[in-house]
């Protein structure tokens, strides 16, 4: 394997400090620098500015858990120093200023992974499995409930959370189109409602969107961080131990020959003929457990070394990114908005 890989960590916050933690689980990595302007507690060198660790500091890659106002400067000082970069999800603060940083890396060749994470557990990858195998068939609809609430603390102790732009749309609702990407392909049309804070905050507290992929399964999704509830992947997936547990599941997934909710993983069919008269009976998946973000951790090692091609590439963290995007304006202007294949907005706004 050779010498571990040095990374360093921008950003000391509650993600930062997560890639920390899951560095330390990985062989092959050390943690070589954190980037943080505030007081933080490490035993390795803590620099106040990117360019002061690169000024002091050899590193192999960077994990850049910033806020995402800060994504691409900081993934251009990457890029241009030829050192491979996890940027944490979204990949940026709109989709032209992360198309700029792709075009970037792509001209100097260097590899940007980007931090969805959930694409990296076990239960994800095996949803995936089942799906391109057609254990529900032609897959139809999907149904994503991410509700659940957020304390005032929460805002209190970072009051850009409260602003426009910082929703649960694009805080939270990134995740799990991301995976409703990865399982059903690219998404052609979008509609969507949005309602102001009930806090009284900048931002949106509750969203709903329909999506119609280019397959023809439309998925309906809806989130909110002021609802009380069992459904969230936070609450269902026992992905972080912080978060209490439920025995729920989040996402529904339905198909001609079956249907699948996740995480419980319980695959639904029908006793002989596919009939409503039939007796429909669950079975459960076995998958197997483990951390996503070490996972993720160990798959960045193995982008250093060139061994393989980002899971999550920036272009993948672009295409996700249209998509959100397309449900603030289609919430915002309460017209349908269309994609093209590349997931570009498209200029005619379907009527």
């Amino acid at each position: 394997m050779g010498q571990p890989k040095r990374i360093a960590v921008v950003g000391a916050g509650l993600m930062g400090r997560r890639h920390v933690a899951a560095m330390s689980h990985v062989n092959g990595v050390e943690l070589a620098a954190v980037v943080e302007p505030s007081p933080t507690d490490h035993t390795v060198p803590v620099f106040g500015s990117l360019d002061d660790m690169f000024e002091a500091v050899n590193v192999d890659g960077v994990i850049l858990s910033t806020p995402t106002l800060r994504h691409v400067d900081d993934g251009m000082a990457c890029v241009d120093r030829g050192v491979p970069v996890l940027i944490e999800k979204p990949l940026a603060a709109s989709s032209d200023d992360a198309q700029r940083l792709i075009n970037r890396a792509r001209e100097r060749d260097v590899p940007i992974l980007v931090g969805h994470h959930r694409r990296h557990n076990p239960i994800i990858q095996e949803t995936a499995k089942l799906i391109k195998e057609g254990a529900i068939g032609q897959v139809r609809a999907a149904h994503v409930t991410c509700w659940f609430y957020k304390p005032d603390d929460y805002f209190e102790v970072a009051p850009w959370r409260k602003q426009t732009g910082a929703g649960p749309i694009s805080v939270n609702l990134v995740h799990d189109v991301d995976l409703m990407r990865h399982f059903l392909g690219e998404v052609v049309t979008v509609q969507a409602q949005m309602a102001p804070s009930v806090r009284g905050f900048e931002n949106e507290d509750l969203a709903a969107a329909v999506l119609r992929f280019e397959s023809g399964t439309v998925c309906t999704i809806t989130v909110s961080d002021s609802i009380v509830s069992p459904w969230s992947w936070e609450l269902t997936s026992r992905e972080y131990p912080i978060y209490p547990t439920t025995n729920e599941s989040c996402y529904l997934i339905g198909g001609s020959k079956g249907a699948l909710s996740i995480p419980d993983m319980r695959l639904w069919q029908h006793e002989g003929d596919t009939s409503w008269w039939n007796p429909i009976m669950a079975s459960v998946m076995p998958v197997s457990a483990s951390d996503p973000l070490i996972n993720q951790i160990a798959h960045f090692e193995e982008v250093i070394r060139g061994t393989l091609p980002p899971l999550v590439s920036g272009e993948e963290g672009l295409k996700t990114l249209r998509v959100i995007e397309a449900i603030q304006r289609a919430a915002q202007t309460q017209t349908p908005v269309q994609l093209g294949k590349g997931l570009e907005e498209s200029s005619d706004i379907a009527e």
